[in-house]
């Protein structure tokens, strides 16, 4: 999927898992497949997980990093209405591989690429309360840090630029241009708010039509509270849709900016894995058919 991105095989995920935690030797390692794109991800038996990152990145970094993720899944989890993974340990690199990794929980249940909750209203309203619970969270002083999305919306101008661009033959791009050019321009009220940061399909999981679990908490940072907005798209349908926003009482301005962060994250999906992970650019454009249906 990447240029950049380091390959690992069973056999080696396996010989690094044992060798630094010899008290899982009896357990089986596999490796899971999904949609993901920043991670391979191994069961250890039944209950952990190892995550090993996709793209190469300086040692002391990726360390630094991953030991960021850890703090921020654990903090989640303080707060999380629905299960969530929690952190375990952090692995060394070894075996081929160059960088850090790390082991956390296992959640059980079905991830919602396999099983769609886009019609369910009783996941809209699991997944707004899980919204509104972050949202309470104490953020401790911090503000948005300035990475990635959740901060100032023409940060991204760039970055649309280039995904118009790439999508041409793939989108409208004349409509999606204009879309962005009204979304970016949307004024920022309300102070920074604890979000998950990254609420798609991959990221969640259902049972019985409801939100059974939420995973990749790593994210769990102050933002922009509408950024956590971008699940009414990548995850709901109309109706359930309306049944979120009217649960998290999201006002046209944080609703709209919801929007535009789903947008700006969506548009880089449907190019760049195009031909890589076609259920991940199908993700994407789904969404943006959402974005753009009237009265969205």
């Amino acid at each position: 999927m990447h240029e950049d991105q380091v390959d690992l095989t069973t056999d080696a995920a396996a010989a690094l898992i044992l060798d630094q935690f010899p008290q899982w030797g009896d357990r089986p390692i596999r490796l899971l497949r999904s949609t993901g794109t920043d991670n391979a991800i191994f069961r250890i038996g039944d209950d952990l997980a190892a995550r090993f990152p996709l793209r190469l990145t300086d040692p002391a970094t990726a360390l630094a990093t991953l030991e960021r993720e850890a703090r921020a899944g654990a903090e989640l989890a303080e707060v999380s209405p629905v299960p969530v993974p929690h952190p375990v340990a952090l692995g060394e690199p070894g075996a081929g591989y160059p960088m850090p990794w790390s082991v956390q929980t296992w959640l059980p249940g079905t991830v919602a690429t396999e099983t769609d909750p886009g019609a369910s209203v009783a996941f809209a309203e699991d997944l707004a309360s899980f919204v509104a619970a972050l949202r309470r969270a104490d953020t401790r002083g911090r503000t948005f840090d300035g990475a990635g999305r959740g901060g100032v919306l023409t940060d991204h101008d760039e970055w649309i630029g280039i995904c118009l661009t790439e999508s041409q033959g793939l989108l409208d791009v004349p409509r999606l241009r204009d879309t962005w050019a009204r979304l970016r321009e949307l004024p920022r009220t309300g102070a920074d708010a604890m979000c998950h940061g990254d609420l798609i399909l991959g990221n969640v999981l259902v049972a019985d039509g409801r939100l059974g679990g939420v995973l990749d908490t790593g994210g769990f940072a102050p933002a922009d509270p509408a950024l956590d907005l971008v699940g009414a798209w990548h995850l709901l349908d109309r109706e359930p849709r309306r049944v979120l926003r009217a649960a998290l009482g999201c006002d046209d301005l944080e609703w709209e900016r919801g929007k535009a962060w789903a947008f700006q994250q969506a548009m880089g999906l449907v190019w760049y894995y195009v031909e890589s992970n076609p259920a991940m650019s199908a993700m994407g454009r789904r969404t943006l058919d959402r974005l753009l249906e009237p009265g969205a």
